[in-house]
């Protein structure tokens, strides 16, 4: 009797530290033209266990708590076990009283070059670099927790962007592109040095606006919610006021505009000749998008 209540302990201990992260991993070889080669499925396999199964907080997350993610790295060559690739990385949450996930992060990693052996152990350890492909997977991971963290808390985010930083800082020593402050201004450390800075702190209060204060209370009142993610464009055109075409405004509406333009186009109206004024100075590229707005 006593082993068996040691083993339901066990169990429930268990359930309690479930992983953060329900991730896809997808690799797309077609550029290589070996897109069947094994090598490329394997890969995609171990990511997928790797990123999975790895506890990266301390948090518990619950099943139907884990982030939703989208890894897709598309191999444009590779010779031996040297890798040239991009990675698109997506990650939503759901929306409160609702069936709809709202994505939190849409990010283009262009430069995302690697070595890899097949069936080679994947780990992380953050005070070491050993492998680019990890750091640049792991970097993104933390990143979207603290997406997720500060669409729920305000500044939730900034332990996980930390870590992030911390994986920057290690991997500042390769030879690898996106890590340091000379390697343009879309690179990682970049937009890990956006989320880090004073300069950007309205982004962390426009997460939190937009999501808790604006989509997760549209289940119970869609106007009060509208109200909450026009605030949250409002606290970004303080940033774009300062900063014009910053990347982490860029990549935030990179996510976000599909989901705002249908937001306002229908349901309870509420004044958005301010807000369409806002959004073309933000997001002018996506112009187009925003004359969907009728109200």
């Amino acid at each position: 009797m006593y082993k068996y209540i040691l083993l339901l302990i066990a169990f429930f201990s268990i359930g309690a530290q479930a992983q953060e992260m329900n991730a896809t991993v997808t690799i797309d070889a077609q550029q290589t033209g070996q897109p069947n080669f094994q090598v490329f499925r394997t890969l995609e396999n171990q990511l997928t266990e790797f990123i999975n199964t790895t506890s990266w907080t301390e948090d518990s997350y619950k099943t139907q708590e884990r982030i939703d993610a989208n890894f897709t790295i598309i191999v444009s060559s590779f010779d031996g076990d040297d890798f040239n690739a991009s990675l698109q990385v997506q990650a939503s949450r759901p929306v409160f009283g609702s069936t709809y996930d709202t994505p939190i992060y849409n990010y283009n990693d262009k430069a995302m070059s690697f070595n890899y052996k097949e069936f080679e152990n994947l780990t992380f350890n953050p005070n070491t670099y050993d492998s680019n492909l990890v750091a640049v997977v792991v970097f993104h991971i933390y990143t979207i927790l603290g997406m997720d963290a500060d669409s729920f808390s305000l500044g939730g985010g900034e332990s996980h962007f930390e870590t992030a930083k911390q994986i920057v800082n290690t991997a500042a020593s390769s030879n690898f592109s996106g890590w340091k402050a000379t390697d343009g201004l879309q690179s990682r450390y970049r937009f890990n040095d956006a989320l880090l800075s004073n300069v950007y702190d309205e982004f962390h209060t426009a997460m939190y606006q937009y999501h808790r204060l604006g989509l997760d209370l549209m289940h119970n009142n869609q106007k009060d919610g509208k109200q909450g993610a026009v605030d949250a464009i409002t606290s970004l055109k303080s940033i774009n006021d300062r900063r014009p075409n910053s990347f982490l405004i860029r990549t935030f509406f990179d996510a976000k505009s599909d989901e705002i333009a249908a937001m306002f186009s229908g349901g309870p109206s509420v004044d958005v000749t301010t807000l369409i004024d806002n959004l073309n100075r933000l997001a002018p590229t996506k112009r187009t998008t925003w004359s969907a707005i009728k109200f």
